[in-house]
């Protein structure tokens, strides 16, 4: 559950939208407490309410084209033409069915997964060659491009969206599970060297004021860096909250120390 507050409902509602990066309409609000004015400042409480993205529908034909200032909203609704279409009416059973991958091998699941994501890169105007390295249950997709800051977007979240995708795949198609990493370039080593920095920052000011600190919303094998930093620290500890892809990780201090 991902709580949001403000001084009105309106401002609170407001304030999740812009956090998790998506509009009103593909919401799920819940209002948990209205706000308080309360008297000479006691009994004054802010507005706090529930917010999280709808789940996405899965249409039969995809109506938009995709153009190269693609954002991750426009990638997100790709997922769309994966696996399967709308039930079919009898009058319209005749017609050509979205392909059904399930069950597959590894090395046909990440063969799949590679097609998958040469597609996704040619409608968003920039075709990529995709390269796969694996090392034990962990995939590597590095997509190389001469347009490599399309594809990585601003502040990772085309990156982030295009690799949220991949495991929505790799996990649907394959028989075993699979941790998929999408990486343009060094971007992604890049990334893990500002995630460890976060992880001290964020563990120092945890200590420094004994509260807890959340975390923008970021992808899971991300969360699991910054555990892994933080998890040789006696004095933190961390969790995750939220719904993919808007699940983030909370840093508190350890009850025992505090």
């Amino acid at each position: 559950m991902a709580v949001f507050e403000g001084k009105t409902v309106e401002e609170a509602i407001e304030s999740g939208l812009q956090q998790l990066g998506i509009s009103k309409k593909d919401a799920k609000i819940t209002i948990i407490e209205e706000s308080k004015k309360g008297f000479l400042g006691l009994g004054k409480k802010m507005a706090q309410v529930d917010i999280s993205p709808k789940e996405p529908v899965v249409e039969e034909v995809m109506t938009e084209t995709v153009t190269e200032t693609a954002d991750p909203e426009a990638v997100a609704e790709m997922e769309t033409e994966i696996f399967e279409a709308e039930p079919q009416a009898a009058e319209e059973v005749s017609a050509p069915q979205l392909k059904v991958f399930e069950n597959l091998s590894d090395d046909e699941a990440l063969t799949e997964l590679a097609l998958y994501m040469t597609n996704i890169s040619q409608e968003l105007g920039v075709p990529a060659l995709v390269k796969i390295s694996r090392k034990a249950d962990v995939v590597t997709l590095n997509l190389e491009s001469d347009k490599q800051g399309i594809l990585i977007g601003k502040h990772g979240k085309t990156l982030n969206a295009l690799q949220y995708l991949a495991q929505v795949f790799i996990h649907r198609a394959a028989a075993n599970k699979l941790s998929v990493v999408i990486n343009v370039g060094d971007y992604r080593e890049k990334r893990q060297a500002i995630l460890e920095k976060l992880a001290k920052r964020t563990a120092d000011k945890v200590k420094q004021t004994g509260q807890a600190v959340f975390l923008e919303p970021m992808p899971a094998y991300e969360r699991k860096q910054i555990h892994s930093v933080l998890s040789q620290d006696e004095y933190i500890k961390t969790h995750s909250e939220g719904e993919e892809p808007y699940r983030y990780l909370v840093v508190e201090p350890a009850k025992k120390y505090f």
